[in-house]
């Protein structure tokens, strides 16, 4: 009886998480340049689906706002948010570290000079709904883990701590070719914009077809790692305990950084460097709820989703019309709860 009250528990909590990122997606389609009723927002999607045949109480532009705009716009929000956080904790728990982030080992850094170098490129190119410069940070992103994880690799195993270092390297030395290319090409000056936009952050739909594209990796991703959840907990025994109990470490650890890098590289593709958001709500989460992973990671993801969500609207809306970057909000909200972290954290890693 216990274990079954524990698991109708964790059920319901998962059914809440739902129910607030359901409002969430609600409430942010409803505010914008143009505030449209809930109501009829809940009646346009209802009809789309085909659900009811109800009568047309709204205009045409404001139906082409919602489903061409903005539902768009805070599903791929949603979507950012939940991989993110989700790669978050496969770090975190793979690291054992709650400063862990889904940029920690260069991810970021490879997404950025994929894009810078996508700009420079006199060519225009487009595969199913992508620019070139999406395609080009997600697979800078993905390109820079593989490298990371080569230069870490010590024999057949892999220390946690040359993966950081080789992580921060690789990270600093990304970061001065794309400061040299900015003052070197006189085309990545002009889009100087489009670079700002994209180092702090910035949700960019341009249409469905990238959401059709998007969702089954982020959705893929985050069903992949909750297979993974007893080889997270295993892991923070250390890497011996993990073995001892019969856990395949060096495997798991490679799977486990492919599938945390290609969630981050999704995310990455619509939303430009969004940071904190794989830092800030794993750990808030793991305090609530406590360490196992097999709630930590559903839990998760569906927090980082309402959370990211939340902060694209107030980046629309709080100095509107002015549209502030995501990553900005997500900066500010993070920012202080990394200082009290490290503060809480900093005599463990003490020399």
């Amino acid at each position: 009886m216990p274990g079954k009250t524990k698991h109708t528990n964790r059920l319901g909590l998962i059914l809440l998480l739902c129910g607030i990122l359901l409002v969430s997606l609600l409430v942010a389609s409803t505010f914008g340049a143009v505030t449209i009723p809930l109501s009829d927002i809940v009646k346009m999607v209802l009809k789309k689906l085909a659900v009811f045949d109800l009568p047309t109480a709204w205009s045409a532009a404001e139906e082409t706002i919602i489903f061409q705009i903005r539902l768009p716009r805070v599903i791929g929000g949603a979507l950012v948010g939940a991989a993110l956080t989700t790669a978050g904790v496969l770090f975190q728990g793979l690291l054992r570290n709650p400063m862990a982030d889904p940029y920690i080992i260069g991810t970021s850094a490879g997404a950025a000079l994929g894009a810078a170098i996508a700009m420079i490129l006199p060519i225009s190119v487009s595969l199913i709904g992508f620019g070139l410069v999406p395609l080009a940070a997600f697979a800078g992103a993905l390109a820079t883990v593989f490298l990371v994880y080569s230069l870490a690799r010590i024999g057949n195993k892999t220390p946690i701590i040359s993966l950081l270092l080789a992580g921060f390297v690789i990270s600093a030395l990304l970061a001065a070719v794309m400061s040299f290319m900015m003052s070197l090409s006189d085309r990545l000056g002009l889009n100087l914009k489009v670079v700002y936009s994209f180092l702090v952050g910035h949700i960019s739909v341009a249409s469905w077809g990238q959401l059709a594209v998007i969702a089954p990796l982020v959705i893929g991703g985050i069903i992949g790692a909750r297979f993974f959840a007893l080889h997270l907990n295993a892991f923070s025994l250390g890497e011996e305990g993990a073995a001892y109990l019969g856990i395949e470490v060096e495997r798991d650890k490679m799977a486990i950084l492919v599938l945390g890098s290609l969630l981050t590289a999704a995310a990455v593709s619509i939303s430009g460097l969004v940071g904190f958001v794989g830092l800030v709500v794993p750990h808030a989460v793991r305090l609530v709820l406590g360490p196992d992973h097999r709630l930590l990671l559903p839990a998760a993801a569906l927090v980082g989703a309402s959370f990211l969500v939340i902060a694209d609207l107030l980046s629309r809306t709080l100095l509107a019309p002015v549209e502030i970057p995501v990553g900005v909000i997500t900066a500010i909200i993070g920012a202080p709860f990394f200082i009290y972290l490290l503060r809480r954290t900093r005599k463990e890693y003490a020399l």
